[in-house]
C-alpha cells in the first residue's frame, strides 16, 4: 500500500480560487498540497482558450484584492482583457507569491474519503498518491466540467472538433474552411466573430438566442488606471458590499412607473456603459415582475434589429422564450453584426432539429453539412458537476453525488452537512456565478481559512453543517430564487441543461453584501449551524 502524505488541507484546483487559498492557509502556517488536472495555473483562464475569450466583468474590478502592492504592480491594458492577458496575470501571481512549490500539476483527484475516527481526509489521486489531511476545499470551480451536445454519432464526423472549453493551448487555424459551430451561449457570441475572419464559411446552429449588449470594449486609459490606484480601497469595499460584486447605482422605482420615453432613455444609458448590469439594474424589479421585464427585453431585441440587416436573422437571434437575465446575458464585440457577413448563415434548431453527427458534418431534421471542423460551444455540467465527478464520501461513506441525487443541498454554500472538514469555495447555494466571481472567492476563501484557524487555536478537530441549518438555508436560497423569474427559464443556472440533472436554482440570488454579513454572522456567533467537535486524543 502506498503511504499517505499528511498535511492540514489539501486544495483541489489551482485556478483564481485555488491560488488564494493556498495562499491564505500559508499565511496561516498550514501546509497544504494543491491538486491540478491540467499542467499551469488559471483554472477557467486555462482551460477557456478559444478565439475571443474574455472576462465580462472590468478588469480593474476582476482582480485581487488581498495585495495592495499587486493592485499597484500589475497594469491591464484593455477595459475588458482577454484570456491571454487574465493568464498571465494568473500566472504573475503564481509567481510573485511563490506559489507553485505546493501545486502538483497534471494530476487529478479521483477520491476522497472522510475518515471519522482521525477527522482525517484520506485523498487519492490519479497517479497513485495518497494525502491525508484534515481540511479538504474545493476550487475546482463552477464552470469546468465541460458537456458535449446529447446527440448521436459523436464519434462519427471525420474531420477535426473543439469544445470551447478545452481549446488547444497552440490555438486552431480556420483559414479557408468549412466551419460548423454547436451553441449560442456565452464562449460562442465571443468566438463566432473571431472564427468567421478566418473561415471560408461558417454555419450557426442555434437552440436558443442569447441576450447579448455590446461590450464597447476599449484600451484603457492611464488616467483612468491611475485614479482606480488611487481609489482602489473604497472601491474594494463597495464590491464587497453591493448585490452583484460590481457597484452600481441601486434602482429606486419600477419600471412600470415611469414612461416609455424615460425607459428607453435609461435603457440607452445603461446600453451606453457597456456592462452586464448597467440594465439588469436599471430598475427594481426587472428580474421579479415579468412585465417590467419585458421592457428590458423589447429593448434588446430592438438593438439586435439596428444591428442585423436581415430582419429574419434578427429575429431568429431575438429570445422570446425567457426572461432578460435569467439566463446568463452576454456582452459581445460585434457578435449580431457577423451575421451580415456572405458567409455567415444561421440554423435555428427549433424548427429544424440536430439529428445526428455524420461522417461529413451533421444532419438536422431538414438537410445534411458538410463541414471540415465542428466547434461544440454546448457549455458545462455547472455548479455541481466538478464536483460531482470526484468520488467524495462523508461520513459513514454516504457519497455526494448520492446525497446530491436529487439537487445540491449545502449550508451557506460552503459547507454539507455529513461531510465534516470540506469547504467549497464559491459552491451551490451561494452567490457565486450572480456575482464578480473574485469577489466572492476571496470572501470564501478568507471565511474558510479564517475557521480553520478558530478550530486550530482551540483545538477542535471537526466541523460539520448541521442537518437543521442545512435545511434552513436551502430553504432560504430556494424562497429567494422563487421571488425572482429565475426558474422560468431553462437555464444551467437551473441545470436544465444536463439531461437527468434536477431542476434547482443553483446560486444564491440575496445579493453578494447580503451574503457576506451572513456568513459573518454565523462566525461571530462561533460558527451557529455547525457542529464542532474536540480533536481525536492519539496515543
Amino acid at each position: 500500500m502506498t503511504e499517505s502524505r499528511k498535511v492540514d488541507a489539501v486544495v483541489v484546483g489551482a485556478g483564481i480560487a485555488g491560488l488564494y487559498q493556498l495562499y491564505k492557509l500559508r499565511e496561516r502556517g498550514m501546509t497544504t498540497r494543491v491538486f491540478e488536472t491540467g499542467d499551469g495555473v488559471g483554472g477557467t483562464w486555462y482551460w477557456n482558450r478559444y478565439p475571443g475569450a474574455r472576462c465580462d466583468v472590468e478588469s480593474l474590478s476582476y482582480s485581487y484584492s488581498f495585495s495592495p502592492e499587486l493592485e499597484q504592480e500589475w497594469n491591464w491594458t484593455e477595459r475588458y482583457p482577454t484570456q491571454p492577458e487574465i493568464l498571465r496575470y494568473v500566472n504573475h501571481v503564481a509567481d510573485r507569491f511563490d506559489l507553485r512549490k505546493d501545486i502538483t500539476f497534471s494530476t487529478r483527484v479521483v477520491s476522497a474519503v472522510y475518515d471519522d475516527s482521525t477527522q482525517r481526509w484520506r485523498v487519492d489521486t490519479d497517479t497513485g498518491e495518497i494525502v491525508d489531511a484534515q481540511f479538504l476545499i474545493m476550487a475546482t470551480g463552477c464552470l469546468s466540467r465541460s458537456k458535449l451536445p446529447e446527440v448521436p454519432g459523436l464519434d462519427r464526423f471525420q474531420g477535426p472538433t473543439y469544445h470551447t472549453g478545452h481549446w488547444p493551448h497552440e490555438g486552431v487555424d480556420f483559414t479557408g474552411m468549412r466551419v460548423g459551430i454547436i451553441g449560442t451561449g456565452s464562449s460562442a457570441v465571443q468566438s463566432i466573430p473571431v472564427i468567421a475572419e478566418q473561415t471560408a464559411d461558417l454555419t450557426v446552429f442555434q437552440r436558443t438566442p442569447a441576450y447579448s449588449i455590446a461590450a464597447l470594449n476599449r484600451p484603457l486609459e492611464q488616467s483612468e488606471i491611475d485614479s482606480m490606484k488611487t481609489d482602489y480601497r473604497a472601491w474594494r469595499e463597495a464590491q464587497r458590499t453591493s448585490g452583484f460584486g460590481v457597484p452600481v447605482e441601486l434602482p429606486t422605482q419600477s419600471a412600470l412607473e415611469v414612461s416609455e420615453e424615460e425607459r428607453f432613455a435609461k435603457y440607452e444609458s445603461g446600453w451606453q456603459k457597456g456592462t452586464l448590469v448597467s440594465i439588469l439594474a436599471g430598475y427594481t424589479d426587472t428580474l421579479t415582475n415579468r412585465e417590467a421585464n419585458d421592457t428590458a427585453a423589447e429593448f434588446i431585441r430592438r438593438k439586435i434589429r439596428e444591428r442585423v440587416n436581415d430582419p429574419e436573422v434578427a429575429e431568429t437571434l431575438s429570445p422570446r422564450s425567457y426572461p432578460f437575465g435569467t439566463k446568463r446575458p452576454c456582452l459581445d464585440t460585434n457578435y449580431y453584426e457577423t451575421f451580415n457577413k456572405p458567409n455567415v448563415h444561421l440554423v435555428d434548431l427549433r424548427k429544424t432539429p440536430l439529428v445526428e453527427l455524420t461522417e461529413n458534418g451533421l444532419r438536422t431534421s431538414e438537410q445534411e453539412y458538410e463541414f471540415d471542423a465542428i466547434v461544440f460551444a454546448t457549455g458545462f455540467d455547472a455548479m455541481t458537476g466538478a464536483l460531482t465527478a470526484i468520488d467524495i464520501r462523508g461520513k459513514d461513506g454516504i457519497a455526494l453525488r448520492e446525497k446530491w441525487a436529487e439537487g445540491p443541498r449545502s449550508y451557506l454554500g460552503v459547507a454539507v452537512a455529513g461531510f465534516p472538514n470540506l469547504f467549497t469555495i464559491t459552491g451551490p447555494s451561494s452567490p457565486s456565478v450572480l456575482s464578480n466571481m473574485i469577489v466572492s472567492i476571496e470572501q470564501h476563501v478568507d471565511w474558510i481559512t479564517d475557521c480553520a484557524a478558530y478550530m486550530r487555536e482551540r483545538g477542535i478537530g471537526a466541523i460539520e453543517a448541521t442537518s437543521e441549518a442545512e435545511d434552513g438555508w436551502v430553504a432560504h436560497v430556494e424562497e429567494a430564487g422563487n421571488a425572482t423569474l429565475y426558474p422560468t427559464a431553462d437555464s444551467w443556472y437551473m441545470g436544465s441543461n444536463v439531461p437527468g440533472k434536477p431542476r434547482v436554482f443553483m446560486a444564491y440570488i440575496g445579493g453578494v453584501g447580503v451574503y457576506r454579513q451572513l456568513c459573518d454572522e454565523v462566525a461571530a456567533k462561533g460558527y451557529e449551524g455547525f457542529a464542532l467537535e474536540g480533536a481525536m486524543t492519539r496515543a
